[in-house]
């Protein structure tokens, strides 16, 4: 009974000890190499490799254009309560000026995967996330190709949209690519106008399937960045 009494008075002491708000260092690392690589990460800070004379790949300089990818958006985003970049969105002509059979296989696989599941297979806004209302999104989707606004809207307007999110609607800037968001555009587009491009072999386009930067020379517009959300209440 004795010992029992002296090991709880000493394991008290020492939790009460470990609760102290002294701030410490770390004890030494059992595995250290689960936690800091050795290896060389790539994109790591460059900053702190240097100091340590180790070289790597760096991020690419600012403003670089992937070998086979579209120029950036030139457009940025709104701020809150502005429309003004959305308008100027209008003006931006997309650089896919058709679709090859290649490309409209892949841009309908990317509108399945991203898009159906709101605005329908069939683009008349009933995917199952909304299914007649009986789905668990209470608000019907835009119908891609027979509202009134979606059909004459540019198709920069559009790209803008599924870029930077509008309405319920979130920003695709980080599943798609620059290229593949215009396949998608140029899909709704052709979808609207009962235009059937015949299938081709398909192949993934986040490797890239323009013919290089200067294919996606924007028409029009002021540089800006391809990332963010914002949107009024109806969703596009």
């Amino acid at each position: 009974m004795k010992k029992l009494s002296i090991i709880a008075v000493v394991s008290l002491s020492i939790a009460a000890w470990g609760c102290s708000d002294i701030r410490r260092e770390p004890a030494r690392a059992y595995m250290p190499d689960m936690s800091k690589s050795r290896a060389y990460e790539t994109y790591a800070n460059l900053d702190t490799l240097k100091s340590q004379g180790i070289h790597y790949t760096a991020m690419p300089v600012a403003g670089t254009v992937k070998r086979g990818e579209l120029y950036p958006f030139p457009i940025p985003i709104d701020k809150v309560g502005d429309s003004v970049n959305y308008v100027a969105s209008r003006a931006i002509e997309n650089p896919l000026t058709t679709l090859t059979p290649v490309q409209a296989t892949e841009a309908e696989r990317l509108y399945l995967v991203n898009c159906a599941i709101c605005h329908g297979a069939n683009l008349k806004g009933n995917g199952p996330l909304y299914n007649d209302g009986a789905g668990p999104y209470g608000v019907a989707p835009k119908n891609l190709v027979d509202d009134a606004i979606v059909k004459v809207m540019p198709e920069g307007q559009l790209f803008y949209s599924v870029t930077y999110g509008k309405g319920q609607m979130g920003p695709y800037a980080s599943q798609l690519t620059t290229t593949q968001r215009w396949m998608v555009v140029k899909y709704v587009k052709q979808k609207q106008l009962g235009i059937t491009v015949k299938s081709g072999a398909a192949k993934d386009s986040a490797s890239g399937m323009a013919s290089g930067p200067a294919a996606g020379s924007p028409a029009t517009g002021a540089a800006g960045a391809d990332s963010g959300a914002t949107g009024d209440s109806t969703k596009t």
